[in-house]
């Protein structure tokens, strides 16, 4: 039972970190953030991009809440319940990691989903970059994917608000 209160905190960190992803790149990435974000949406060379300075944010924010959580930092000032929600962001960035650099952008490996949810999250995620520029765009969360077909029309309305600029491959 005791083992049962770590847990929860490190899944509901891990979850609530969709959340404060979602925001981050809505808000930050395509709002003042956009100079470190913009490489991502656009052709560029090298390996390594602007864009992956976020993943130094997110690894702050975890090492912050471990520090926060450990007697040895700390001294008796040691909140607890840091460790786990550094644990829970740290598992929310490997998967993050995994998902969206490796299997969307294929980063790290080569494997094209055929069907279930990891196609829907690469569907979703190209939608995401049919947008020119930081304005409109859809499916700004990285692990939760919204239905393609509604992402389209949503897409297909911000263009014709003139709100967003799609690209013609986008097909919305």
């Amino acid at each position: 039972m005791v083992a049962l209160v770590p847990f929860l905190i490190v899944l509901a960190s891990t979850l609530a970190m969709e959340g404060v992803a979602w925001a981050s790149h809505k808000y930050v990435m395509h709002g003042f953030g956009w100079a470190w974000h913009r490489d991502h949406h656009e052709p560029h060379d090298g390996f390594f991009e602007k864009n992956d300075r976020f993943a130094l944010v997110g690894a702050a924010m975890s090492i912050s809440m471990f520090a926060l959580g450990s007697p040895l930092v700390m001294r008796a000032n040691a909140w607890w319940p840091g460790t786990w929600i550094g644990l829970g962001i740290l598992l929310y960035g490997i998967v993050y990691t995994l998902v969206h650099d490796g299997l969307v952008h294929q980063r790290w490996f080569r494997w094209v989903p055929k069907r279930g949810y990891a196609k829907r999250l690469v569907q979703a995620h190209k939608l995401h970059h049919a947008t020119i520029g930081k304005e409109g765009g859809v499916s700004f969360g990285f692990v939760f994917a919204r239905d393609p077909a509604k992402l389209k029309a949503e897409l297909a309305a911000q263009r014709a608000a003139g709100i967003a600029k799609v690209r013609e491959s986008a097909g919305a």
